[in-house]
């Protein structure tokens, strides 16, 4: 009788670790067929992206300029390098038919971007005669960076390289498909050979 009981016992023993074996089995293989799904999505292309104009604040997607390539300058109105405004104008009117400029009024490096959007546009076209787009001012760095330059700067965006914007006009190029292609460092002029060349490749 004590031998009968102990084998019920061990069969019924055997039985719960069979069901709970199965039970595992099967939350793995849903944890494989279903896994979680992500929570933040890095696109490659910029084209997810858009900007608001400084004329009215109007978005800009940035997928209107798909076919183009596309030229990103954070600017500022009283910095050494604010000149290179006619250079960028001379390199729009020559290359617009593709390659699109857009600049990003940005105040903080040394606060050389104070002024509100109305008098930023004013200064660019009546000093440099500017005819390319130009956005609202933002932030290129920081906890308040736009999200255009956390694509521009940041590696697991782009897939190409993470930088930092060092200071007014620095550059990045972008390809006609929206793509990274080269970031251009701020003391370079808007007609150096190396960005013609990038723009002709």
């Amino acid at each position: 009788m004590k031998n009968k009981f102990k084998l019920f016992t061990y069969h019924l023993a055997l039985l719960v670790l069979i069901s709970a074996c199965e039970k595992e089995s099967s939350s793995t293989s849903n944890s494989i067929t279903n896994p979680t799904p992500e929570t933040s999505y890095s696109p490659k292309e910029i084209y997810h992206y858009s900007y608001k104009s400084i004329d009215d604040g109007k978005e800009i997607k940035l997928s209107t300029y798909r076919g183009k390539k596309i030229l990103f300058v954070n600017t500022a109105s009283l910095c050494g390098n604010t000149p290179q405004y006619a250079k960028l104008q001379s390199l729009y009117t020559t290359y617009g038919n593709k390659l699109v400029i857009v600049g990003f009024p940005c105040n903080q490096f040394s606060s050389q971007e104070p002024g509100a959007d109305s008098s930023i546009k004013t200064f660019c076209t009546s000093r440099y005669g500017v005819t390319f787009p130009l956005s609202s001012k933002i932030d290129v760095y920081g906890s308040k960076r736009d999200s255009v330059y956390v694509w521009l700067t940041e590696k697991s965006f782009n897939g190409v390289a993470t930088t930092t914007v060092a200071w007014n006009f620095q550059k990045y190029l972008i390809d006609t498909n929206g793509k990274y292609l080269q970031m251009f460092p701020n003391d370079m002029q808007p007609d150096d050979p190396s960005i013609i060349a990038a723009i002709n490749k």
